[in-house]
């Protein structure tokens, strides 16, 4: 059996990837409670966001943390399309879910329906991802801790979830963030801790790249998407902020009336 090391770099990539985790549930809440404050179009479309950031907090999570995993008497390479297609349950997934909360009438039903499937999503995301993996050998899993790590990813879904429905303030939402972070990353090492592996040796060149051939690239551009969407968020104008704007405006329009009307 070889020996698994999860974080060959040390305490880089387990700490960068909790970080991801956090950016991404962060800018997912603030856009799911500006979707709730907004109406047609505009709703769509900060949900569509805040799926595309939390979808690509976790997948980015994930990969960040997959660049510490290595295997002892094997090279690691990953399946480009399986990869990818990780992403995107990832994305699909967590927008069914975040819709379901979004336009759902009962709110507690709607919580439960897209909790549970956003979790199995990210539970599938998390698996399909490792189904990417190839190296010398047969990687095999312990099917309780495989349990454990579905029954996280509902539950921490579920949660972030129930936050962006509650949840209002920036301070509130900055710690449920940390909270989600921490939720999805022991979702991620539960699940890596069930992975056990028969190396085969072998000289053969495995298919696939390398981690820092595909995942690094795509881990830093999807870092990099969340960022940029983060300052973005950050500048947009709130729901009060242009109420109260136009309020400003009709006022001041109100006022330049009444005093053309006196001079009239």
């Amino acid at each position: 059996m070889g020996h698994l090391d999860h974080a060959t770099f040390g305490w880089l990539t387990p700490v960068l990837s909790y970080a991801m985790a956090c950016i991404g549930a962060a800018l997912g809440l603030r856009c799911t409670v500006r979707a709730l404050g907004a109406t047609g179009r505009s709703r769509r479309n900060w949900l569509v966001t805040a799926a595309s950031a939390i979808g690509t907090g976790i997948w980015t999570m994930h990969f960040v943390a997959m660049l510490g995993f290595g295997v002892s008497g094997t090279d690691i390479r990953y399946d480009v399309p399986l990869t990818v297609l990780s992403l995107l349950v990832a994305m699909v997934v967590v927008c069914a879910g975040v819709f379901a909360v979004g336009y759902g009438r009962d709110r507690t039903r709607a919580l439960l329906i897209g909790g549970l499937t956003t979790g199995l999503g990210v539970a599938s995301m998390h698996y399909l991802g490792m189904a990417a993996v190839r190296l010398h050998g047969d990687v095999g899993y312990d099917p309780m801790r495989v349990g454990l790590s579905v029954a996280i990813a509902v539950v921490a879904a579920t949660a972030a979830l129930w936050a962006a429905l509650n949840i209002k303030s920036p301070v509130a939402v900055t710690l449920a963030s940390l909270v989600m972070g921490a939720a999805v990353s022991s979702m991620h090492y539960t699940g890596m801790f069930a992975v056990h592996v028969e190396v085969t040796p072998s000289g053969e060149s495995l298919p696939g790249a390398t981690a820092m051939q595909f995942i690094f690239p795509l881990a830093v551009g999807l870092g990099s998407y969340l960022f940029l969407t983060s300052a973005f968020v950050a500048l947009s104008p709130t729901t009060g902020e242009r109420e109260a704007s136009a309020s400003a405006q009709q006022a001041d329009s109100a006022a330049a009336g009444r005093r053309q009307a006196r001079t009239a």
